[in-house]
């Protein structure tokens, strides 16, 4: 980015063919940096949430403002094989809601209590992965 001469929300905006050839990377790499850039416009998403949301598939948030945060982690944690801090979950619905109110200065921590909320309801799957992330091999988030 910075021998492309721009800054992260920049970036983020760029078609991905002038990614390629102002870093002269692959189609692949400069899809997948820009999906890097885009998710971390969002506030409080960092980069190790952004890799989460792309290893789902998901490279904009075009593509996620349908889904749902719980479904998110669920599958996220299917791929990962163990289950994660609570907090990611929040992450995954603070992206999604933004990808739907893109002016939200909302934080991931702003949706903590409708986590609580939703998981005191309906619980978490019956194949949740029963390792924690801490306990991990696999480094994702």
């Amino acid at each position: 980015m910075r021998s492309a001469r721009l800054t992260l929300k920049e970036f983020a905006t760029q078609d991905v063919h002038r990614i390629e050839q102002a870093l002269q990377v692959s189609a692949v790499r400069a899809r997948y940096l820009r999906a890097l850039a885009e998710f971390q416009t969002i506030p409080s998403i960092g980069p190790k949430v952004a890799q989460g949301v792309v290893s789902l598939g998901y490279y904009s948030l075009a593509e996620i403002k349908n889904e749902d945060g719980a479904d998110l982690i669920n599958r996220y944690e299917a791929l990962t094989g163990y289950w994660n801090d609570p907090c990611l979950e929040d992450c995954f619905r603070c992206i999604v809601h933004h990808a739907n109110h893109p002016e939200s200065e909302k934080s991931w921590f702003d949706f903590t209590s409708e986590r609580k909320s939703y998981r005191e309801a309906h619980g978490y799957p019956a194949t949740r992965p029963s390792i924690p992330w801490y306990e991990g091999k696999k480094e994702m988030i």
